[in-house]
């Protein structure tokens, strides 16, 4: 193994094992945590203290972020080149390690489980603060329906931002691809925001964060269809669904997976939100055919799951076919 930037079908079948029997442990210092001090340090010290023009925003907030996906994408070769000179199994272990624990399915689904079982013990009050850690809006007053549509929503989308695009950008261009796409990710989490401090200043992360997920949301979306399909859904109401609904969702890429996961299951997404007290309209993805209930969070990790599977199958079997004649 002389090519960093081309992960073995053995390093990708460990990294998901790894996350799928060890996750995302608290005891282990995670990278993204490491990115996000990174990220907070230079805001900073890039953050003008004195107002300045919105173009002067912009620049300063582009600086930062290809500050930080240069340094993240140069330590994970330097920590690759390390290892791989000392033994190839050591550099392998290594990489499944870090490919693993930048992957997020068994963390996604754990906190998406959790929430249902919550919900079928009858404990709102629970489910709404578990909620309240894997999303943005305001749960405090949410019901049962409006809890599960945000979690179906999460799982929908985080497939896409925490599996499918780590694993896009590891199979063209190794962990270091990886690591440079979880820093784009953490980037657009962290400033990445429409309000007063970051509307400029994080518009290049946002639009950067845009611009990495476009490709693998497409890809992702096919593949969810594919699996949605093997689980006995009906693909044409998932077709319909992306084709009529995924443009109006604010993001670009995140329409995609929401709307195909609605037509899945049959069931509505989007709607009203309120973030910060302050209520925003997201415009409604599928055919409310019935009502949404708990079980429907199971369903959507059932698709998550199958979706990674196809998606790592089909990446592996293209790119390293590619990568067998001319690498």
């Amino acid at each position: 193994m002389d090519n960093i930037l081309l992960l073995s079908p053995l390093i990708i079948f460990l990294a998901l094992l790894i996350d799928l029997l060890i996750g995302d442990p608290r005891w282990l210092p995670h990278p993204v945590v490491a990115i996000g001090k990174m990220i907070s340090w230079l805001e900073k010290k890039l953050y003008p203290q004195r107002e300045q023009k919105q173009q002067a925003l912009y620049w300063r907030g582009a600086l930062l972020s290809l500050l930080v996906v240069t340094t993240t994408t140069l330590l994970t070769v330097a920590l690759l080149y390390s290892t791989i000179s000392l033994t190839e199994w050591l550099y392998t272990i290594v990489a499944a390690i870090l490919l693993g624990i930048a992957l997020a399915a068994r963390t996604l689904a754990g906190a998406a489980l959790e929430i249902k079982e919550l919900l079928e013990q009858g404990n709102l009050v629970q489910a709404r603060l578990k909620l309240s850690y894997i999303v943005g809006r305001d749960t405090e007053n949410l019901d049962e329906s409006e809890i599960v549509r945000a979690t179906v929503e999460t799982v929908a989308e985080n497939t896409v931002d925490g599996i499918t695009s780590p694993l896009f950008y590891a199979f063209l261009f190794g962990l270091p691809g990886a690591y440079a796409y979880k820093a784009i990710n953490t980037l657009d989490s962290m400033i990445g925001y429409r309000n007063e401090r970051y509307l400029w200043f994080g518009r290049f992360a946002a639009k950067f964060d845009d611009l990495a997920n476009y490709v693998p949301a497409r890809l992702t979306g096919f593949s969810m269809i594919l699996g949605a399909t093997i689980l006995g859904h009906p693909w044409k109401a998932m077709m319909k669904t992306w084709r009529h609904d995924a443009s109006a969702h604010p993001s670009p890429n995140s329409g995609i997976s929401e709307s195909v996961m609605a037509g899945a299951l049959g069931i509505q997404l989007g709607g009203l939100n309120y973030y910060g007290g302050h209520p925003s309209m997201r415009a409604t993805m599928g055919e409310a055919h019935q009502p949404l209930r708990a079980h429907h969070i199971g369903q959507a990790v059932k698709i998550m799951t199958v979706t990674t599977i196809i998606f790592s199958f089909f990446g592996m079997c293209i790119l390293y076919g590619i990568g067998k004649w001319f690498l």
